[in-house]
């Protein structure tokens, strides 16, 4: 959980930022909410390539994320 908000904070500097684990407590599963000017313009889609890119690594270790 630490390291998907420094990554996403990193990367994004979001103005809004939440990080839940929603597997009861396992890891294997995180809902994600994320605002940042760095969207501005963007589809919904390609906003969440961008967050899957910068967690690619976390991303192989879960079951599943929601952004």
């Amino acid at each position: 959980e630490k390291a998907i908000i420094t990554k996403l904070t990193e990367r994004f500097s979001p103005s809004d930022l939440a990080v839940q684990d929603v597997s009861g407590g396992c890891g294997s599963f995180f809902a994600i909410r994320i605002a940042s000017n760095a969207f501005q313009g963007l589809t919904t889609v390609k906003q969440h390539r961008l967050v899957t890119e910068v967690l690619k690594e976390e991303i192989e270790g879960i079951h599943g994320l929601q952004v």
